[in-house]
């Protein structure tokens, strides 16, 4: 089946109102248990007062949310917007002989030489590269010095100097033990306490802070170490590791950027902006700016991240209200990387750089390799070790091997516990059952059967599948964002105590998110690679009729394969 599979409209508009009926369906019922259940004793320490106008109570449960947006929102804005003022202050002071050499030729008192200020004006607004580079390092390192104390800059210097040190061998796999090791570090005791009294004084968000610091600075002077053992002459400097390391906006909370990547960006030399870019950059602003209001106002209504908390008020719900609470935390949970990682990205795209781009929703992903909801470390993932061990990922033992690597660095990174050594057996298994699954279909008779069908109807029994896999992403992934209790109860409800009347109608309505979904995928590939035209009539067709053997032949080429 071909991605430009199309079904009849009328289909298509009865999956998107299933689809929309349910949707309001279930938000009725947690509302409703949301409005009921607001003075139960295990929501105090949840539920807070909330806005005024509205004269209800808030759902407060996700304290990274708060912290983003409420408790340390003017620190934070606080720090990004001095690091955009400190750059652009310190780009009107960079060195600008090199440029006014550049173009001193074109002055001339003849030729409209008032023409000619004005653009050497506008490269004067601009720092050259090595300079922007460095303030941005400035900058970082001072506000990381600020913040943390001059300890903690020592503490991030010496595991840099570690790591640059061991990529000056240019040994790629003692460049990767080296880097998980010292990732191993922040994950277990004694090792941890200790670096952590590198840390000066005693605030709410330190603890943070420093796990975000510490981490991201591993992953990043990996990628480092890595790409200098690709290099083939030469080996990059230290200060580029510093730059690349201290760029605030991607210090704390990432994303992350692959140092190949960020070097070419952070040092090109056209700084010329596309035409409608500052429209587009201030437009995602002001669109981040709305969501964070919406989730906020949401949570006066719908508590879906307290109520999973109560397996007494769960086991008591309805199985749609059970479901939609499954559904909605996956999808808050995209929402809230999104916007974070997009008021960062933001920042980065003033700085003429070009971010890793926002996770996926949710609500678009039915197949396990899209799944992730850190694009940064995803792509980190990918480039290093995912596709580096998996090739074409045509190989069943290959995939194996490569997924069983990756799980197990994105184990150490999310730090080894029962629930994520669950979630990654469970994805990693998923991850490798879609390439069995797809060999096994792709032998005789399945490829016959295929062929000799429609491009609409394989679309329908392809969406078949793709359902039953939607809810196992959806299992797997609230088992790491609520709990293994709560996951249980969801998928004891759905696949057993609900079967077969609840079964049946969660996976039809599924079915046609599925539907919806590829609907969405076959209009972007449309744009993105639209059909041929095809050739235009030449004057005489009309006169000159076609051979009688031309028509058969078009119409009938059994040949023909249709490609996934």
């Amino acid at each position: 089946m071909g991605i430009k599979a199309a079904l009849p409209k009328y289909e298509i508009y009865f999956y998107n109102t299933v689809l929309c009926l349910a949707l309001f369906w279930s938000t009725s019922w947690i509302f409703e248990v949301s409005s009921s259940s607001v003075n139960r004793k295990t929501f105090k320490s949840s539920i807070k007062p909330g806005w005024y106008y509205f004269g209800r109570r808030m759902d407060t449960a996700d304290l990274e949310w708060l912290m983003w947006f409420s408790t340390f929102r003017d620190h934070i804005l606080f720090a990004l917007s001095g690091h955009v003022l400190f750059a652009k202050i310190c780009s009107m002071l960079a060195p600008q002989v090199p440029l006014l050499i550049e173009f001193e030729g074109f002055f001339s008192v003849q030729t409209e030489p008032c023409t000619h200020w004005r653009l050497v004006f506008k490269k004067w607004l601009f720092p050259l590269p090595q300079y922007r580079s460095l303030v941005y390092m400035v900058y970082g390192v001072l506000a990381v010095w600020t913040s943390m104390g001059w300890t903690y800059v020592t503490l991030i210097l010496s595991h840099c100097i570690l790591l640059y040190s061991i990529s000056l061998v240019k040994i790629r796999w003692l460049c990767f033990v080296t880097g998980l090791c010292t990732l191993a570090t922040f994950k277990c005791e004694p090792f941890v306490s200790w670096q952590s009294g590198f840390v000066e004084g005693d605030f709410e968000l330190r603890h943070v802070l420093f796990y975000g610091g510490c981490g991201f600075t591993i992953m990043r002077c990996m990628s480092f170490a890595l790409e200098n053992c690709e290099r083939k002459d030469g080996n990059y400097n230290i200060l580029e590791l510093l730059k690349y390391n201290f760029y605030l906006p991607f210090f704390y909370f990432g994303p992350i950027m692959t140092f190949d990547k960020f070097c070419v960006q952070v040092n090109k030399s056209d700084l010329s902006r596309k035409e409608r870019e500052m429209w587009n950059i201030n437009l995602q602003a002001m669109i981040h700016l709305a969501v964070v209001i919406v989730v906020n106002t949401l949570f006066h209504f719908m508590y879906i991240l307290t109520i999973p908390t109560d397996m007494k008020l769960l086991k008591h719900l309805s199985d749609w209200a059970l479901v939609g609470l499954a559904y909605f935390n996956l999808v808050y949970d995209w929402v809230k990387a999104a916007v974070m990682f997009g008021v960062i990205n933001t920042v980065a795209r003033l700085d003429h750089l070009d971010p890793p781009k926002p996770p996926k929703c949710i609500t678009m992903l039915y197949v396990f390799a899209e799944t992730h909801f850190d694009r940064g470390i995803n792509d980190w993932l990918c480039k290093y070790v995912y596709n580096y061990l998996g090739g074409k990922h045509e190989n069943v033992v290959g995939e194996l091997v490569a997924t069983l690597c990756t799980f197990g660095i994105t184990i150490l990174w999310l730090g080894p516990c029962q629930v994520v050594l669950i979630w990654a057996f469970f994805n990693c298994f998923g991850l490798n059952f879609e390439l069995w699954t797809a060999k096994f279909f792709s032998m005789e008779p399945f490829t016959t059967f295929e062929v000799a069908m429609s491009e609409a109807m394989s679309r329908r029994i392809r969406s078949i599948f793709n359902t039953f896999n939607f809810w196992a992403i959806v299992l797997y992934n609230v088992l790491a964002i609520n709990s293994l209790d709560f996951a249980k109860l969801v998928a004891k409800r759905l696949l057993l105590k609900g079967f077969p009347i609840t079964t049946i109608i969660v996976m039809f309505v599924t079915y046609c998110l599925i539907q919806v979904i590829k609907e969405q995928e076959r209009r972007q590939a449309l744009i993105d690679d639209p059909d041929p035209l095809p050739p235009a009539p030449s004057p005489n067709a009309a006169t000159s009729p076609a051979p009688a053997s031309a028509a058969p032949q078009l119409a009938a080429d059994p040949s023909k394969e249709k490609a996934e």
